[in-house]
Formats: C-alpha cells, sequence, structure tokens
C-alpha cells in the first residue's frame, strides 16, 4: 500500500519563496528550521536523535525511511534534536527483530513536524546548489500567509545550538 496520500496536506517553504507540497507525518504544526539533508541510507534513527542536527529540519535523501523501525538501542541522545523531517515515502509497517516502533510513532512523540510525498532529490539539488536555507514545514495553508511566513522564515537562526 503506498502512503503517498496518507496524511493531511502538508507545505515546505524555503526562504527563496519556493513551496513544496506534501504530506504530513508525525506532529501537526508549523515549525521553522535550517533545512539542511543528509545522505545515509541507513541510521535514520541516528539522524532524528544526533545533538548535531538541533534546530535544523532534515532531508534524507534515501527514498525510503522507516523500514526497519525505531528501537531502543539506536540513538545518539536520549531524545531528539530535528526541528523537522523531510522524505520521499515513509514505511508504517516495519519489519526487524529489534523493531519497537515506527517513525511516525516516534516524530509524534517526540513532537516532530514530518512530511513526506516530497521530490528529495531535487530539494537536496537546491541545498546543494544554492547552499543551506531556512525554511518552515507547516500543516497549514502556507499560501494564506506567505509573506508573513517569508518574515519569519528569513529572520529565523538557531539558536541555543550544542
Amino acid at each position: 500500500m503506498s502512503l503517498f496520500n496518507i496524511g493531511e496536506k502538508a507545505y515546505l517553504m524555503l526562504e527563496n519563496g519556493q513551496v513544496f507540497e506534501g504530506r504530513s507525518f508525525g506532529a501537526k504544526g508549523t515549525v521553522i528550521g535550517e533545512v539542511v539533508f543528509t545522505t545515509g541510507v541507513t541510521g535514520y534513527q541516528e539522524t532524528l536523535t544526533d545533538p548535531s542536527y538541533y534546530g535544523q529540519i532534515v532531508t534524507q535523501t534515501f527514498p525510503l525511511i522507516g523500514n526497519y523501525g525505531i528501537n531502543s538501542e539506536d540513538s545518539e541522545s536520549e531524545k531528539s534534536y530535528v526541528s523537522g523531517y523531510i522524505v520521499r515515502e515513509w514505511c508504517n509497517a516495519p519489519s526487524n527483530f529489534r523493531c519497537e516502533g515506527n517513525v511516525d510513532d516516534f516524530l509524534k512523540n517526540n513532537n516532530i513536524i514530518g512530511i513526506h510525498n516530497i521530490d528529495t532529490r531535487q530539494l537536496t539539488r537546491i541545498i546543494r546548489e544554492k547552499g543551506v536555507m531556512n525554511g518552515v514545514i507547516t500543516t497549514e495553508n502556507v499560501y494564506d500567509k506567505k509573506d508573513e511566513l517569508l518574515e519569519k522564515i528569513k529572520a529565523f537562526s538557531v539558536k541555543n545550538a550544542v
């Protein structure tokens, strides 16, 4: 079963004004952060709990995230530090003998807003060519308050980083 249409509509808007439409997973709401990418094929749980991603919205370039689930042994720290999470597709039925939960529940439990059904290849190219930039993930209609959000995005800076 494809998860591309699961979740309510969500938006990613970059500080250059470009908008990506996708679907939400994890927590709902709005979060602003520095949009970055990681190229790891495995280790998504480690990424989510890595303190170096504090204040950042992390894009996973690998197209399917969550297939082996979440467990209590693979975290880099006791809590999650990412502000938001961007993936192409997530697996809601992980299969692994160590699996204790799935990515969607992990994000919800840690109040992390996620967006899926995004062309992560295109997004990665933008970040690679133009440099890291701020962005917002929201489950609200971004077009209703685009100018207001752009001001907030441009004013954002990571504070109290580790």
